[in-house]
């Protein structure tokens, strides 16, 4: 059965590049699934620079929408996967007008059956650090973001919270 490993931190934390270093440091065939869409010429400039980095080691799944789908296809095709982000793919879902219950829980289910040996790496941005946001829109996707992680905490084998460029294992 596969395993998997939940890092997140704040923005700029260095969550991703942990995640990436230590899914890099492991054998087998590798896939990173982005969630980023590229909208405007700095998220493409973004999204080259972050494909140079990873090298030719990865291949890249781009899946804005469907987490749960992308996790099933993984168990008998890759070793070592890194989903990068959940909060962009919860942006991703409330964006396009679906179900965030019904997304959020076909991806759990997706994390709860995960097969093969694959060790999957998710990232995420923690939001519930700082201040009360001021509207009502920011409170609510805080919130939803905040219930998502707990839930992708919950199933994980492991967790690392990041700041500052330091994981701390807190499972």
């Amino acid at each position: 059965m596969g395993s998997v490993v939940f890092v997140f931190g704040g923005t700029r934390s260095g969550k991703s590049a942990f995640a990436l270093t230590q899914a890099s440091a492991m054998q087998g065939k590798k896939i990173y699934v982005a969630t980023a869409q590229a909208l405007d010429q700095e998220m493409e400039e973004r999204i080259a620079r972050h494909r140079r980095e990873r090298g030719s080691d990865w291949e890249t799944l781009e899946e804005p929408l469907h987490l749960g789908r992308a996790v099933r296809g993984l168990g008998q095709t890759h070793d070592v996967a890194i989903i990068d982000c959940l909060t962009l793919w919860l942006s991703n879902i409330l964006g396009a007008g679906l179900s965030v219950e019904e997304t959020q829980e076909d991806f759990v289910e997706s994390l709860r059956s995960l097969t093969g040996s694959t060790r999957l790496f998710i990232v995420s941005n923690e939001v519930g650090m700082g201040i009360v946001p001021e509207n009502e829109m920011a409170r609510q996707f805080r919130d939803m973001a905040g219930r998502l992680n707990q839930r992708v905490a919950g199933v994980a084998d492991e967790c690392f919270l990041v700041a500052a460029g330091i994981p701390l294992k807190i499972k």
